[in-house]
């Protein structure tokens, strides 16, 4: 009991790192659709965004884990959030000067903060505590995640998304001065919600830094000698592989279910968001079902046998026909919601003073959502088949199942399966 009031404030205010993560990533659906629109871009230009987004946990997740060897886990959670806060209040030049690619800078700027956050505050909350429950804690926390993956959508779409977009077309027949004041009036609409985020990031930042948080002190005589020392360990190098591919899932599945609602299941756009919003709340409850099932089965065996569901899934949206590819889409969504805490909290049991290297190649393997996506669309534009084309997301799934079996007999399944 005394180490859970130990812990209990640090385990709060991490997990309301997920949540803040969560929200603004879970902008990105509605950012792009809106700056397509006010920029007229093309489907390549729009798909920029999430290249922005993944690139930046690619190029720094190693420096996080440089960060945190040498400062410990509160000096990366402080850099990280100080980086969110100031690519928030980077979309008001962005917005003001009008031009596309300074958005991506501000999105790439955020984005850094997010890499240093998830690369401290994951294996910080597996480390806060009992060990026997960390891929439990891990999951709870991520809970909070997906619970911003179901606000995020319905805010954003209330205040930054136009009622009435107009067409590239439209825009094209305008003159310039007309088709500035339009392009400044739906960039305009963005500043809001980042600045007054930006302004509760800052608040969470001050916190941060002058809240007392226990450090975990590793041997500094069995210290990593370099990040990819921790490669040494297999269960970290089928973390990162793992992790990979399910990131690329996760992306092609959120990502594309508006686009595959509307032109697979042949829903109408309108109604096409709201399925996107449902499948947001089933991650979410699947990330809390998952957590409350983690009591009695063996988290790694509950992963296999998640992704094995989703495979058979997968297999339905390929070859079934009309609305229940749709359902079908949700839930992969519920049942692929335990995925990554899951795979990181095994990625890094066990392996003491590789722990925060291990964590930056884990957070590395992100990179997948910038890799898989295009993809899978690729697959799509060359044999003409949407649906064929999530041949690709089955592949993550089978990867997803072989870490699992892989991994079913290790210590944190075993330890925490019978809680």
């Amino acid at each position: 009991m005394t180490q859970v009031k130990k812990y209990s404030l640090a385990i709060g205010l991490i997990t309301s790192l997920f949540f803040f993560w969560g929200f603004i990533h879970n902008l990105d659906p509605i950012l792009i659709p809106h700056l397509r629109n006010a920029f007229s871009l093309s489907h390549f230009q729009a798909s920029l965004v999430d290249s922005a987004v993944f690139i930046a946990y690619f190029l720094l997740a190693i420096p996080a884990g440089l960060i945190m060897q040498r400062f410990g886990y509160k000096a990366g959670i402080i850099v990280g959030l100080s980086l969110f806060a100031a690519g928030c209040f980077l979309f008001v030049p962005a917005a003001n000067t009008v031009n596309y690619y300074f958005f991506l800078g501000a999105l790439f700027v955020v984005a850094c903060g997010l890499t240093i956050l998830e690369t401290a505050a994951n294996p910080y909350m597996t480390v806060l505590g009992d060990p026997s429950k960390a891929t439990q804690r891990l999951n709870f926390a991520q809970s909070f995640n997906g619970l911003a993956a179901f606000i995020a959508p319905l805010i954003g779409g209330k205040y930054i998304l136009t009622e009435e977009p107009k067409s590239a077309e439209e825009i094209a027949s305008w003159g310039e001065q007309a088709k500035q004041a339009y392009i400044q009036m739906e960039t305009a609409s963005v500043k809001g919600p980042y600045v007054i985020l930006g302004l509760i990031i800052l608040v969470v930042t001050i916190i941060f830094v002058f809240t007392k948080l226990p450090e975990i002190k590793e041997d500094e005589e069995n210290a990593s000698p370099g990040i990819f020392h921790a490669f040494r360990h297999t269960n970290v190098r089928w973390a990162v592989v793992a992790q990979f591919f399910y990131i690329g899932a996760q992306v092609c599945v959120l990502s594309f279910l508006v686009m595959f609602a509307t032109d697979v299941a042949g829903i109408a756009p309108s109604e096409a968001s709201t399925y996107a919003g449902i499948a947001g709340l089933a991650f979410m409850l699947g990330r809390f079902i998952g957590t409350f099932f983690m009591r009695y089965i063996a988290p790694t065996r509950l992963l296999f046998v998640y992704a094995v569901v989703c495979v058979v899934l997968t297999f339905f949206v390929i070859y079934a026909a009309g609305v229940i590819t749709l359902y079908a889409l949700i839930g992969i969504a519920f049942f692929m919601s335990i995925m990554f805490p899951t795979i990181f909290a095994v990625g890094v049991e066990g392996i003491g003073a590789d722990t925060k290297p291990a964590s930056s190649l884990i957070v590395m393997s992100i990179v997948g959502g910038a890799v898989l996506p295009p993809l899978l669309g690729q697959l799509s534009d060359s044999i003409g088949s949407f649906q064929l084309a999530y041949y690709v997301v089955m592949l993550c799934f089978i990867v997803v199942a072989l870490f699992a079996w892989n991994n079913k007999e290790s210590k944190v399944s075993q330890a925490s399966g019978g809680h």
